[in-house]
């Protein structure tokens, strides 16, 4: 199911007398004149909010004779709320567009000709300049401090800050004067 039918399904889901009406079919299959009796509301309110139950997927009609009969799709029901709240990898493209852009943006920013010219005030925009600089690092390496220094201040002078930061951020750890990157979550 793509985000924009699971959307529509959280819509339809989001009003208090979709809800009642929910409720009702969770029983038995109803009819509009049983539902609106029940519930208390007008027939025509009932109507409108089934065909928006029935838009989003929620309910089936079948015609019985004079009348059109309303049940639930059980199926899309009884499924975990997280199979509706999880997006797919093709619903996610724009928002990592989104954060790549982003992250270009304030590399722009703050870098020139490969020099850090300041650091950012705001944690999200410094966390993408540390996790810039961690790119001068080798996984699995153990650095002794004197070396992490070095490496930074190819960057910038405060390369104490910087460190720090990266510690802070946990994009290394240390021990005993010697630093390493950790593994990233997100690699």
């Amino acid at each position: 199911m793509d985000a924009k039918a699971k959307i529509q399904i959280l819509k339809a889901l989001a009003d208090r007398s979709r809800l009642l009406i929910v409720n009702s079919l969770m029983e038995k299959p109803r009819y509009v004149e049983e539902l609106a009796e029940r519930l208390g509301l007008a027939p025509s309110t009932i109507s409108f909010h089934l065909k928006k139950l029935e838009d989003a997927g929620l309910v089936l009609s079948t015609k019985e004779q004079y009348y059109v009969v309303y049940s639930l799709k059980r199926d899309l029901l009884d499924a975990p709320l997280t199979d509706l709240l999880a997006l797919e990898q093709r619903d996610r493209k724009p928002e990592t567009a989104r954060m790549e852009q982003y992250r270009q943006k304030v590399l722009k920013t703050f870098f020139r000709y490969g020099k850090l010219t300041k650091l950012p005030v705001q944690w999200k925009k410094r966390q993408i300049i540390l996790a810039e600089i961690a790119k001068r690092f080798e996984m699995g390496r153990k650095y002794p401090e004197r070396e992490v220094n070095l490496i930074i201040a190819d960057f910038h002078d405060d390369f104490c800050t910087i460190r720090r930061d990266m510690i802070a951020a946990k994009i290394m750890s240390r021990e005993k004067g010697v630093y390493w990157l950790l593994e990233r979550a997100d690699d």
